[in-house]
């Protein structure tokens, strides 16, 4: 037979290891929420980082961004149609930045198509490639990645693009979700 003295001890155990597990899952809840928010914050990064590079490219004039001297056809009008862009961020420099304000280069990829009146995304001009943002000014500089007489563009995105950037470049353009956003804001600015 257990003794009363001896069942209570039991239990006064029992309720200090259910004390120990406790503070234990407490403590590995309060360590994954803390790594956790250090990843979101990236992530916030990221979507701060893209959102002003598209707007940058959308509010710049398409000759800041030009490639092989295209230009938006302009109509009766003196309006200049709007610039709709889609955006991938490869990277940026300084790499432990952890706000906007801290990061100075942002390299990515672009696709640009100015969005003239009733004229589908298939016959528009488009702007498009690997480009350098210079976020240290106001409004940040737009560096794109072109060929020149001497230089084929492959050497050219390599003499200005890190290595690690240079190779996502060469292999990777928008996604699927940043494509579609892009075709579907076109297609409202040019009023399809």
């Amino acid at each position: 037979m257990v003794s009363r003295d001896r069942l209570a001890g039991w239990y006064r155990h029992r309720l200090v290891w259910v004390a120990v597990i406790l503070l234990a899952v407490a403590a590995s809840v309060v360590v994954i929420n803390r790594a956790a928010g250090q990843e979101a914050e990236p992530a916030d990064l990221q979507a701060q980082i893209v959102a002003r590079m598209r707007t940058t490219l959308e509010q710049a004039d398409p000759g800041q961004h030009n490639h092989a001297g295209h230009t938006a056809q302009q109509g009766a009008t003196e309006e200049k149609p709007p610039v709709i862009c889609g955006v991938r961020v490869y990277g940026y420099e300084p790499t432990e930045a952890t706000t906007l304000a801290d990061v100075q280069q942002v390299y990515g990829f672009h696709l640009c198509g100015i969005a003239e009146q009733k004229r589908p995304w298939d016959v528009a001009v488009k702007l498009a490639g690997p480009l350098i943002m210079d976020m240290s000014t106001d409004p940040p500089g737009i560096q794109v990645v072109e060929a020149t007489e001497g230089v084929r563009f492959i050497d050219r995105l390599r003499q200005m693009f890190p290595a690690k950037y240079a190779t996502l470049a060469q292999e990777e353009a928008l996604g699927a979700k940043e494509m579609a956003d892009l075709r579907r804001r076109y297609d409202t600015a040019a009023g399809l």
